[in-house]
């Protein structure tokens, strides 16, 4: 007989078909893991005419380099490192001593030659101020006055360049040192230059 309008043959159906099913069990969701650092790969080198166990070189595999960073123009790099790189500057020779000086500019020790730079270019008067001490050392002179000019605003080019042209290492041994003249032999716009004794 028919039960909620279903038919026996169908209950009986429906009752084998639930006899075999059983309830779903919820699957476990997977852990999420870190992940693992892997190890570099070591390469093997194999050398012939070494003894069994030495012929072998083993080196870690060179991974790949790290992608670069990206770089607009205009944009400033920044220096990886705290240091500063800065153009050296080149010292002029040390300045007489306070003693002498003032003998060469009261004449006790006297100024055995003069040469005067206005009028030369840059190359002329580096040629001929190296020219004129190296002479004047030959001569065994102890004391020379060079004349610069003060230029413009007294920054004249001369006057700014003679300390480093007889700074150069190949007068090292002619020149003790040079100071700036006194107002009688043309203040801020001459030298004495101070002579090392030739050595004989």
């Amino acid at each position: 007989m028919a039960r909620f309008g279903f038919k026996d043959e169908d209950l009986r159906l429906w009752h084998m078909v639930t006899a075999t099913v059983r309830p779903h069990a919820p699957r476990a969701k997977p852990e999420k893991t870190k992940p693992v650092k892997s190890e570099p790969q070591i390469e093997t080198v194999t050398i012939k005419g070494l003894p069994e166990g030495q012929n072998t070189l083993s080196a870690p595999r060179i991974e790949r380099p790290l992608p670069l960073i990206p770089f607009k123009i205009g944009q400033a790099a920044k220096p990886h490192s705290g240091f500063r790189l800065i153009e050296a500057t080149r010292d002029g020779p040390d300045p007489i001593e306070p003693k002498r000086k003032r003998r060469i500019s009261r004449e006790r020790d006297p100024i055995e030659a003069r040469l005067d730079l206005h009028g030369l270019t840059q190359v002329q008067a580096e040629q001929r101020l190296k020219s004129f001490v190296q002479q004047a050392w030959a001569n065994d002179y102890r004391a020379v006055l060079v004349i610069t000019g003060k230029g413009m605003a007294e920054n004249g080019i001369l006057k700014r360049n003679a300390p480093e042209w007889l700074a150069d290492p190949a007068l090292s041994h002619i020149v003790a040192g040079i100071s700036q003249a006194h107002a009688r032999h043309g203040g801020t716009g001459a030298l004495y230059v101070a002579l090392k004794r030739r050595q004989t």
